[in-house]
């Protein structure tokens, strides 16, 4: 899904950049300058909600939205406590859905 998602954003005009595993986006991120995260919860090395960890004790102002397959109301309460904007199930949204939502939050018509 994470490369669907990076074809859909660069294909709608974004420049995005997609990475296998939690580590390895922290990695990008001290490194690169990006406006939005988009974030899953299960992947190796370091999920998720540790990345939101990481990124919340570093006071990040990166807009994360958490694109996933856990489906628990918890999950979700764990993940906008931690500072997401939004919470979508991978099932439930289309890849559109997901552009328009990042739109949203970036504020482009």
């Amino acid at each position: 899904m994470a490369r669907a998602l990076e074809l859909k954003l660069n294909h709608s005009g974004f420049l995005a950049v997609s990475v296998n595993d939690g580590q390895a986006g922290l990695d990008l991120l001290a490194k690169e300058k990006f406006s939005l995260i988009l974030l899953d919860l299960m992947m190796p090395k370091l999920d998720g909600f540790s990345v939101l960890q990481s990124l919340q004790a570093n006071n990040s102002q990166i807009p994360v939205l958490v694109v996933s397959n856990l489906s628990q109301e918890e999950d979700e309460a764990k993940v906008k406590a931690l500072g997401a904007k939004a919470f979508f199930i991978k099932s439930d949204w289309t890849l559109q859905d997901v552009v328009s939502k990042v739109k949203e939050i970036l504020k482009i018509a």
